[in-house]
């Protein structure tokens, strides 16, 4: 409400309503402030004093109640009964676009005492004034709804041709096409945090939203218009489920599922498909509130008493403080019986150098997976054409099930093929990326395994760096349990993960011949018995190679860098210890 100047003597008491549709209407100059200076003028000529103005910015159609100008403006007439206000509106449009609401609000103002007066329209208290009123009224209502109805056309067309017009996701923004509309486009700004984010959460990286959560908060330009406080989970939830982020749009009112967009994606199909089995599979349990930086270790070792996971704390002395683990567990033999932070870390960190692998056995596998690796890139090329066979059967089954439901009336059949359409779609949307991905310019094994073999080389650097985040992903990827830990004799014996106890298996430092003296028949005298023993190990690591390499063409799709050699290993030793 505006207030405007004081009134003279004998002047006639006047309000002023002024409403527009949009932002856009109040800000580049056909709104608010044109309407009230017409209405101001039409006041002067009549010798109006103007008391106050109430601006609307919402739509007229619907329940006036939901407009705070029209119910100030209702307030304001209550305040004052005894004075006979004139409403002045500049056009009957901005005065209501419903019938209903029209009349009603007819009724509302007459209750109190209002004459209301419009620019461009004669209000007449009679039957035939009443009468062209209402039908004005239906009139300014049946353009409303054709231009809603023309605006929902519009955004299915556009939406229909691949081009998104909502309000952007992270990561994404608005950019003009040539024609003069608008497409989404990667936000040079958060578009690589996004998708470093999506993709860590499909490879395991990040177990829960929590965890992703915790990402993005590192970041400040993540947290948008939230005014600092970070990305809520239920947005963390949403952009794990948004489709968007993988060139596919999906708007439930307009019938379209993963519909392919024109935006570029930020993940592949099958990324985001890796996501959804993820969301929808077992519950993972949430991060540990009480992690912290100081405590790296907490949550991951547990009591050789009790095996419950150790906890920390800080602990006050007379003049500082003091850190410590400790099991908290009342049952426990150990019970807050505590132990230096230095002593359990610095243990740890000596268990961890301890899984660096010798450089010759390292270089020797390394050698090994890039001869490996680059044969089977050259297999790849003929596949394209299984693909595209494969397509061809998905398009032939999705026609038979389409004219299957053309042919029932059954409701719960024709759910049932719909669904199974729905998956073949899936099927064939991730064929075609596969198809395309083939086609391409394929990577090499340091490109892929470039971070994973720098790990698998000495986990403790990364176990070194400054960032928590580090610290807790060397515990998920070395480590394939949680550690135990006796406060008398230290670590037990840790299970590691597969690709460091298969390299530990090959090394030659850590293992000894047993003494063959005392068997029967004595294992030194036995030559043949000697060579057997080499052999078999030969035969073993050659099995686990040659297995490595019907897993490669797996892992080099999915592109999980850290996480795909530990993929590749367990399917190789798998598969080899059948052999």
């Amino acid at each position: 409400m505006k207030p405007l100047r004081k009134i003279q003597p004998g002047q006639t008491k006047a309000l002023a309503y002024c409403r527009v549709s949009s932002d856009r209407q109040r800000e580049e100059g056909h709104g608010l402030d044109s309407q009230e200076y017409r209405c101001r003028q039409y006041a002067l000529a009549k010798g109006y004093h103007v008391e106050a103005v109430f601006p609307d910015d919402v739509s007229g159609g619907g329940d006036f109640m939901n407009r705070p100008g029209m119910v100030a403006l209702l307030a304001y007439l209550d305040a004052h009964p005894h004075e006979n206000y004139v409403v002045i509106f500049d056009d009957l449009k901005r005065y209501a676009r419903d019938v209903e609401f029209h009349l009603k609000l007819r009724r509302e103002m007459i209750a109190r005492g209002a004459t209301r007066e419009c620019l461009n329209f004669n209000f007449e208290d009679s039957p035939e004034g009443k009468f062209f009123e209402t039908i004005v009224a239906a009139q300014g209502e049946l353009e409303r709804e054709q231009n809603s109805r023309q605006v929902r056309q519009k955004q299915r067309a556009c939406v229909e041709s691949g081009y998104y017009i909502f309000a952007p996701v992270r990561g994404y923004k608005f950019v003009k096409r040539e024609d003069g509309g608008k497409m989404l486009a990667p936000d040079p700004q958060t578009a690589h945090i996004v998708k470093e984010g999506l993709e860590g959460y499909a490879s395991g990286r990040f177990q829960t939203a929590v965890e992703l959560k915790k990402f993005f908060d590192q970041h400040p330009v993540m947290s948008g218009s939230q005014g600092g406080k970070g990305v809520a989970v239920q947005s963390v939830h949403n952009m794990l489920k948004n489709p968007l982020y993988a060139g596919r749009i999906t708007i439930k009112k307009y019938g379209l599922k993963l519909h392919p967009g024109k935006h570029k994606p930020l993940i592949s199909f099958e990324t985001w498909r890796k996501i959804q089995d993820r969301c929808d599979g077992r519950s993972n349990a949430p991060m540990r509130k009480d992690l912290r930086e100081d405590f790296p270790l907490r949550g991951a070792v547990c009591c050789a008493d009790c095996d419950k996971p150790l906890s920390a704390a800080w602990s006050k002395g007379r003049s500082v403080y003091y850190a410590y683990y400790a099991c908290y567990n009342k049952q426990c033999a150990s019970y807050r019986k505590s132990i230096r932070k230095e002593k359990i870390e610095g243990e740890f960190e000596t268990l961890l150098k301890d899984l660096r692998p010798t450089p010759s056995l390292f270089e020797l596998a390394r050698a090994m997976f890039t001869d490996l690796w680059d044969m089977r890139l050259r297999l790849l090329k003929n596949n394209t054409g299984d693909i595209k066979e494969e397509l061809a059967r998905i398009d032939r089954k999705i026609g038979r099930l389409a004219f299957r439901i053309v042919q029932t009336d059954n409701e719960a059949v024709i759910a049932a093929y719909e669904a199974e359409i729905e998956k073949l779609d899936e099927k064939r949307i991730l064929l075609a990326e596969k198809a395309a991905k083939d086609g391409g310019a394929p990577m090499n094994f340091e490109e892929s395994f470039r971070t994973a073999m720098d790990f698998l080389a000495n986990p403790w650097k990364l176990w070194a760096s400054d960032l928590f985040e580090h610290k807790r992903m060397v515990l998920r990827l070395a480590f394939s349990s949680r550690l135990c830990y006796c406060r008398e004799g230290g670590f037990r014996t840790a299970g590691t993960a597969e690709p460091f106890r298969v390299l530990g298996l090959f090394d030659a430092t850590k293992s000894k011949m047993v003494e063959g003296v005392g068997f029967e028949p004595t294992y030194a005298k036995r030559p043949d018995l000697q060579f057997r023993s080499f052999q078999f190990m030969s035969l073993r690591f050659k099995a686990f190679i040659k297995t490595a390499l019907s897993v490669c063409h797996k892992v080099w799709k999915n592109n999980q860098h850290i996480f795909g050699l530990d993929a590749l290993v367990s399917s190789a030793v798998s598969k080899s210890n059948n052999r």
